[in-house]
Order: structure tokens, then sequence, then C-alpha cells
């Protein structure tokens, strides 16, 4: 049975396995902007995470064996004057793998992470997707996310 939990220390090798599936599909989507991390290197970026104030790791397990994750950052509005004093939480990954997609363990992750906005006193949730990931745009759409931006970019 598939449950959601926090994050622990002790789940970061699976965790740096599971990243290099997510930046496998990030190097196939934007070659131009992504590369696979040096191994352990993400391990060692998820040190700051363990005690932070401002972040969750959300994991997806089942009989023992983590299948997927949500990182999230709880972040301040910030104090520009047209804009309204808004807090939000921002996904910043996540990645259920490919055997486990289509059960609703996406879902469960978000759900996990729109809890701890609401806790936090957030008042949006917001996340970035590939333009072409259409099974992701689609995913984010059954969960209640709308477009209300572009990004758009050009070389230098």
């Amino acid at each position: 049975m598939i449950y959601i939990r926090t994050a622990k220390k002790d789940d970061a090798p699976a965790l740096e396995a599971l990243y290099t599936e997510l930046e496998k599909d990030a190097v196939f989507y934007q070659p131009e902007h992504f590369v696979l991390s040096k191994a352990g290197e993400r391990t060692r970026q998820m040190e700051g995470l363990w005690n932070s104030d401002t972040q969750r790791m959300f994991v997806a397990e089942d009989d023992g064996e983590l299948i997927g994750f949500a990182h999230v950052l709880f972040c301040k509005a910030k104090s520009i004057s047209c804009l309204k004093a808004q807090d939000n939480i921002y996904l910043q990954d996540l990645l259920v793998t490919e055997r486990y997609r289509d059960q609703g363990t996406g879902t469960m992750l978000l759900n996990a992470a729109k809890q701890y906005g609401r806790e936090m006193g957030a008042d949006f949730f917001r996340t970035q997707v590939f333009p072409m990931n259409k099974d992701g745009l689609r995913f984010y759409e059954r969960n209640g996310f709308a477009q209300k931006m572009i990004t758009i970019e050009c070389q230098l």
C-alpha cells in the first residue's frame, strides 16, 4: 500500500536514484539547460533540507521502497509595491517513478504539499512544467493548477 510521509535523512540514497530519473527527463526536454548531476551531488545538496523551516520533501513509499517525491519551498511575499502580499509554496521537483504513474501517487504527493502550504499560511501553490510535457501539463491541470504566466527566453 502506498503512503506519503516526510522524507528523512536516511532516504537520501533512494532520493538520489529518483533524482537521476527526474534529471533524465529534464535533459530530454531541455538539454540546453540541464545535465545529469554527478554521483552523490544531490545527496550533498539535500543536506540543507533536513532541518529547514521553509522546505519540505515528501516521499511516496510502497512496501519500504521509495517510489516518488515532492520537494516544496515556502516563499514569503516579495516586498514590491504593485504585488499583493501573498506567500506561496513552490513545487521545486516532483517525480513518481515510471511504473507507479497513473495510480494516484502524484496526486497524493501534491495533496501533502498543499496541506503543508495551508499549514504555512500560503495563499497559493506554484510550479513550472516543460511546455512539451503534455502528460505533466494534464496532471497539473487535473490537480487544480492553471496557466498564469508564460516564461520566455532567448539565448545571449
